[in-house]
């Protein structure tokens, strides 16, 4: 029984294919480290093109180019009966570049982008944490066996200064470490 309450329903989107990753190879990838990062509810994923990522973060960033992944914390504060955490864009396009720039595949870095993601889902804020969510990334990384964690391999580069911005359609999305 708690079991089935640990497997909230999760809505994987490919928009864009993947080599060497499929839709349920995702979920269950999304539903290990939803847990490794202790983010109760359902994380809805979608693998999409720079094109789009780019179009979400203009209407909900303001900044008009593409990222790599972006984090929509659900809206809902409620106790509701299957609780949902939020929902995760990732451009397949810059995984491939940042795979091939990385020596590994591509299917590892959308999941080493929606280990990201969840964290923020999860309320860490690598922009003003003073490196906690770094830390809890690169230990999550190490767990659920990635390659180098996305803030690991920014570091030295000095974090943006980011505002979400409403937009019509309802929450900002989580600030990321890329704009």
């Amino acid at each position: 029984m708690a079991r089935d309450r640990e497997r909230a329903p999760y809505l994987i989107i490919l928009h864009k294919r993947v080599s060497g990753l499929s839709a349920s190879s995702l979920e269950r990838f999304v539903l290990r480290a939803r847990r490794a990062a202790k983010l109760p509810g359902a994380v809805n994923v979608m693998v999409t093109s720079s094109a789009a990522l780019r179009a979400l973060n203009r209407e909900f960033r303001g900044k008009n180019k593409a990222t790599d992944v972006l984090s929509f914390p659900s809206a809902s504060t409620q106790a509701v009966r299957r609780p949902f955490a939020g929902e995760i864009a990732i451009s397949a396009d810059m995984a491939v570049q940042n795979a091939l720039h990385l020596g590994h595949s591509t299917a590892q870095e959308v999941k080493v982008l929606a280990l990201h993601g969840i964290l923020h889902l999860a309320g860490f804020d690598h922009e003003r944490d003073n490196g906690v969510m770094a830390r809890k990334e690169a230990q999550l990384r190490r767990r659920l066996r990635l390659p180098v964690a996305l803030i690991e391999r920014t570091e030295g580069a000095s974090p943006s200064s980011v505002r979400p911005l409403k937009s019509r359609r309802g929450n900002p999305p989580a600030t990321r470490s890329r704009a």
